[in-house]
């Protein structure tokens, strides 16, 4: 899944909920099941996600949406492969953005 988010420090829940085209509720669910993603929380307690935040978003999304994980198969997949698997997927994603820029570049020929 290729996402697009301006490159910032820090995110809302909207604008990333937005961005992999899901309710923030499924965000919120996906923070307390998941322990790698830890968003920081301003005076008001609203979740802002770092850019470190997204990319194990990414990892969890593309494990239960896409390859059909369980949640407790992706939570398994990650505690046990998690250096080896994330390293794969951020090829592959850096491979999705070099495509989705090439047909980019193609359109405007």
């Amino acid at each position: 899944m290729h996402i697009e988010l301006p490159e910032k420090r820090y995110y809302g829940i909207g604008e990333v909920a937005k961005a992999f085209g899901v309710n923030t509720s499924l965000i919120r669910f996906w923070e307390k099941e998941f322990d790698v993603i830890k968003p920081k929380k301003n005076a008001k307690g609203n979740r802002k996600f770092t850019p470190e935040d997204i990319k194990n978003l990414q990892f969890i999304y593309h494990l239960v949406k896409e390859r059909g994980f369980t949640l407790e198969g992706a939570k398994i997949h990650l505690k046990e492969e998690k250096k080896q698997a994330l390293s794969n997927f951020e090829i592959v994603n850096k491979l999705e953005d070099i495509k989705h820029q090439l047909l980019k570049i193609k359109n405007q020929l």
